[in-house]
């Protein structure tokens, strides 16, 4: 499987460079409740907040970050599908709760397709393992050799389970056939806060929640998931040998099903044009995440094919969720 940001910026190039949609003459009459299916702190939470900043500058209403973790972001993607489709409430859906999901829980308490209003691709980014400092490994070879020397001895944590740090992860496993266990949060910070402290060995987190804790030396960072390296002195999981290890992750933007299209095109000429902006890239960027804008139609094709690629990883994997 080799899931990559690549594809995601070449199909929206275009939308980036070109100029917003006309504006809808719909406008919020109400703050707009944004919510992220996961803990704060993480990916998610991080590049979410980003842009409702600028969005609510464009929309002259409050765009209110709400965090609703839970069930790998079920009970938040839930809450969401369950408002009332007026626009007053968005909410940024994953890889995890837009594709994998399914695969996953016997009952999501959602529909990824019929219960929400795709308004457009919001981010892209790369995951990283990273290790407590205490583990005896400098260099990902190493790491991995110390995997297979100790077998269903080591764990490593995720944002929950059926999440991307935990799917990531999986691909690792299996690429470098080794014996690990899980231990999944609610949430990427929770479970990156434990890798520092020891309680799990590693992770494969996303870039904007661990940069952090990387440039203050509170974890080691062995390898990186996109096919360019994120961070300039840290390989690829292609040049450690590990291509089939390659993936991203990414974030989009809905709304409940049923919002009216006046609604869903001014929301998503609005994030379109938070996302062509230079300074909110380079604020992503600095994060560790690339803006990726799109369509609805766009995002509605590209959670079609997702579902159907992780669909076989669960099955190739065997992951199951208790």
């Amino acid at each position: 499987m080799n899931i990559t940001r690549r594809h995601l910026l070449g199909a929206s190039a275009s939308l980036l460079a070109a100029p917003a949609l006309a504006q809808a003459e719909w406008t919020p009459s109400r703050p707009i409740r944004f919510v992220i299916p996961f803990a704060a702190g993480g990916a998610t939470d991080v590049v979410a907040r980003v842009l409702a900043d600028r969005m609510g500058e464009r929309l002259h209403q409050a765009v209110v970050v709400e965090n609703r973790a839970g069930s790998g972001g079920n009970i938040g993607m839930e809450n969401a599908a369950r408002s009332a489709p007026d626009g007053s409430t968005i909410v940024m859906g994953t890889t995890g709760t837009l594709t994998i999901n399914q695969h996953l829980y016997a009952n999501t308490g959602f529909d990824a397709v019929k219960d929400f209003a795709p308004i457009g691709m919001a981010f892209a980014t790369d995951h990283v393992l990273i290790v407590n400092e205490k583990v005896p490994a400098r260099t990902a070879q190493e790491f991995i050799a110390y995997l297979r020397e100790n077998p269903g001895k080591v764990s490593f944590g995720s944002a929950g389970a059926g999440s991307s740090t935990h799917m990531v992860a999986e691909l690792f496993r299996l690429a470098a056939k080794v014996d690990v266990m899980h231990v999944p949060y609610r949430g990427s910070a929770p479970a990156l806060n434990d890798t520092v402290a020891g309680n799990v060995q590693f992770m494969l987190d996303q870039l904007p929640s661990a940069i952090g804790m990387i440039q203050g030396n509170k974890v080691r960072a062995l390898a990186t998931t996109g096919p360019n390296r994120s961070l300039p002195d840290v390989p690829t999981m292609k040049e450690i040998g590990l291509p089939a290890a390659e993936a991203t992750s990414w974030g989009a933007v809905l709304a409940p099903a049923g919002t009216p299209a006046p609604a869903v095109n001014r929301l998503s000429a609005v994030l379109r044009e938070a996302l062509a902006d230079p300074a909110i890239q380079q604020r992503l960027k600095a994060a560790g995440a690339d803006a990726v804008s799109s369509t609805p139609d766009e995002l509605k094709a590209k959670m079609a094919q997702e579902v159907e690629t992780w669909g076989r990883v669960v099955r190739e994997a065997k992951i199951t969720v208790n």
